[in-house]
């Protein structure tokens, strides 16, 4: 699983942020390894890593299910959360300050926990999910409080045309007093993309504009899709 890691520290950060701030997504091709992936997807089955499990459809969020890891995280969760963190923090910062938002996000993943603590937000927020035959994931934003990083990392575990059909990643985006887009991202097995959590700057012709996104999952035709969510904040 080190390769997770190994991977992770040879991303092309700047290039990612090119994309985000142009696209609102960056697609990070072939960040696991079909290995890594299957050893991923095996540890959904181990009930004494998580802190909670939530079925989707028992709250309205869609159909489906999702495991939330306890700490300490598996070291190859833990490794990417903390590559993706120190890679896109100086992006977060940026869109803060066009934003005109004071906060600003420090260097290294424990730094911005120990923030995250300070504001009663200590639970760790990566997770598995797992969906299903006609399973799909409803636009949502994921925010646990109010300290939120802005930006969140998505791993395709499972293999689009083998796995499974349909589960398409979708992302929504509204900006003001125009009508919404929406945007299917195609992702084959240990892929990744990299989006905002809930919002970003555009620039327009009187500077930036504030834009919301949401994002979702398309339904499964057949068969099962596990996927990674890496956010970089706690929950309260």
């Amino acid at each position: 699983m080190s390769a997770a890691h190994s991977r992770s520290t040879t991303i092309d950060w700047q290039a990612a942020s090119r994309d985000l701030d142009s696209d609102g997504v960056a697609r990070i091709p072939r960040l696991l390894d079909e290995h890594a992936c299957a050893a991923l997807r095996a540890l959904y089955a181990q009930p004494e890593l998580y802190r909670s499990r939530v079925v989707m459809a028992r709250h309205g969020y869609g159909r489906g299910e999702y495991q939330y890891f306890r700490d300490p995280l598996p070291p190859q969760v833990q490794a990417l959360r903390e590559a993706a963190y120190a890679g896109l923090a100086p992006l977060a910062n940026q869109w803060a300050q066009r934003l005109r938002q004071s906060h600003r996000y420090p260097a290294t993943l424990a730094e911005f926990r120990a923030d995250c603590a300070a504001a009663g937000q200590v639970r760790p927020t990566p997770l598995l999910l797992r969906y299903g035959p006609g399973d799909y994931n409803c636009l949502h934003q994921d925010v646990y409080g109010a300290v939120a990083f802005p930006l969140q990392v998505i791993v395709q575990l499972s293999a689009p045309g083998r796995d499974f059909e349909g589960g398409e990643l979708v992302l929504v985006e509204q900006r003001p007093r125009r009508q919404s887009c929406a945007r299917v991202v195609s992702l084959q097995q240990g892929d990744a993309a990299v989006i905002a959590v809930r919002q970003r700057p555009v620039a327009g012709t009187r500077g930036d504009t504030r834009v919301q996104l949401r994002h979702g999952v398309s339904a499964i035709r057949q068969g099962e899709r596990y996927a990674l969510g890496v956010i970089l904040h706690d929950a309260a």
